[in-house]
């Protein structure tokens, strides 16, 4: 007769007779390990010790801590699909040249890959639960200033109150690495996978908030500002109720793994940042284009936030079965999917402005966006051990904020110089980029199998 036990952290059901879940990404290090897949410790210093009877995943259950992460999450997204519905046009509407439209969604990628190494820092030092909070009172602060200066007209304080706001986008893009914290080790890429599947809370609340509250105040939009302090405020509160393994901070003169060179040198380091840096530029470059093209092409706003709502279910209703894809066939061909997936919403926008057009090419570019980013955010937690998690997550989310910015700039520049087609004919090289990255792991991978053998 099975009998279940319930353990108190990971909030998970499990026959004890079972012998625990093989992780392949715990264990010791050993010289037989390919180069580029370096295996964590088993016992990282800020995560509780596994359970002495792991459960058997197939009957794994998460725990409310996660849950309540993944409404952080939903939460984030609110806030940030509603920056891209509004940031745009309430820049295009204060800017004092048609290109400059887009720098106000510039900047908030901007303080993001600013905020990066500094939040990397920050969580070694001070741990999850309290950088995270801090990043969100610092989203209502910046909700207020974009508030005043859209009511003011002030089109270069909003422009820096979105740089302010990045320190928050800093923060809460690290909420897929603390999840697998909170659940046992065998669940790790399904915990990632769930907890950027609340998303899809941001997919119906971001384009409805930004419809139902832009002529609430007298000055368009300044409403919609407002209510994101609201969002964040429900964000902190849910935050106050999770319980994160407990922090240890690291002792001065203690070592802290290797240098971050040496552990950036491994093959699936670079194609994992490569593919979640260029997959989120690619998708930010069509994403902050399109409700100025739309508006190009005389489609009322309410269609654009109905394009938005169905390009964030795009990216985030795949999270819930992602984990499993990932689990069963390995990140990378995952990921090869999501670059395939690019190509063809490309093909689809270049076929024309309609309505349907513009969705069904932003519902697949955000598929896609989905498959590349879980998956690299998988194999990147394959590359370095558990002393090392904060300077490697960093350094991807630098380069991630980084090239959001690049390409949040370029997206208003194309578009009201090029159009909209000369935009989705220069996605394709990055495109092109992360398929031959991609191509270059999976030959490198075969022939380490082929000498070890």
């Amino acid at each position: 007769m099975w009998q279940r036990v319930q353990t108190p952290l990971y909030g998970i059901s499990a026959a004890p007779s079972q012998p625990p879940a093989a992780c392949p990404c715990i264990g010791a290090q050993g010289p037989s390990r390919p180069a580029g897949f370096n295996a964590p410790s088993p016992a990282p210093a800020d995560r509780a010790p596994a359970a002495p009877n792991a459960p058997r995943e197939n009957i794994a259950t998460v725990n409310r801590h996660l849950w309540l992460l993944v409404f952080c999450q939903g939460m984030f997204l609110t806030n940030n699909v509603t920056f891209i519905a509004i940031n745009g046009l309430v820049g295009l509407s204060l800017a004092p040249l048609g290109w400059m439209a887009t720098l106000p969604v510039m900047g908030y990628v901007v303080g993001g890959a600013l905020s990066a190494p500094l939040v990397a820092r920050l969580q070694a030092r001070h741990g999850r639960k309290r950088c995270f909070q801090l990043g969100l009172v610092v989203a209502m602060a910046s909700g207020a200033s974009c508030a005043l200066a859209a009511a003011q007209g002030w089109f270069w304080m909003l422009v820096a109150s979105t740089v302010v706001a990045g320190f928050y986008s800093a923060n809460a893009s690290l909420y897929r690495f603390a999840g697998p914290e909170l659940v046992a080790p065998g669940l790790k890429e399904k915990a990632i996978s769930l907890v950027l599947a609340g998303g899809i809370i941001g997919a119906f609340a971001g384009p409805n908030l930004a419809s139902a509250t832009r002529e609430l105040a007298a000055v368009k939009f300044v409403a919609s500002y407002i209510a994101l302090i609201g969002v964040a405020g429900l964000a902190l509160l849910a935050l106050s109720f999770i319980r994160f393994p407990e922090h240890v901070a690291p002792r001065p003169g203690a070592g802290s793994g290797r240098p971050l060179s040496e552990i950036a040198r491994q093959p699936a380091f670079i194609v994992a940042v490569a593919a979640g840096a260029l997959g989120f530029g690619v998708m930010n470059l069509l994403m902050a284009a399109t409700p100025l093209a739309m508006q190009q092409c005389r489609h009322p706003f309410d269609s654009a936030a109905l394009v938005l709502e169905w390009h964030v279910l795009g990216m985030f209703v795949p999270s819930f079965f992602t984990g499993h894809l990932i689990k069963r066939f390995g990140p990378l061909p995952v990921m090869a999917v999501g670059a395939l997936l690019n190509f063809v919403c490309v093909g689809v926008a270049l076929s024309g402005v309609e309505l349907m057009q513009f969705l069904v090419a932003l519902f697949v570019l955000g598929v896609g966006w989905n498959f590349l980013y879980t998956g690299g955010s998988t194999l990147l937690t394959t590359t370095y051990r558990p002393e090392e998690k904060n300077k490697a997550q960093g350094a991807m989310d630098t380069c991630v904020f980084a090239t959001m910015a690049v390409t949040s700039f370029a997206s208003g520049a194309l578009v009201t110089t090029q159009g909209w087609q000369m935009l989705n004919l220069g996605s394709l090289l990055p495109i092109a980029l992360v398929s031959a990255a991609l191509a270059w792991l999976a030959w490198s991978q075969r022939r380490q199998r082929a000498h070890a053998a």
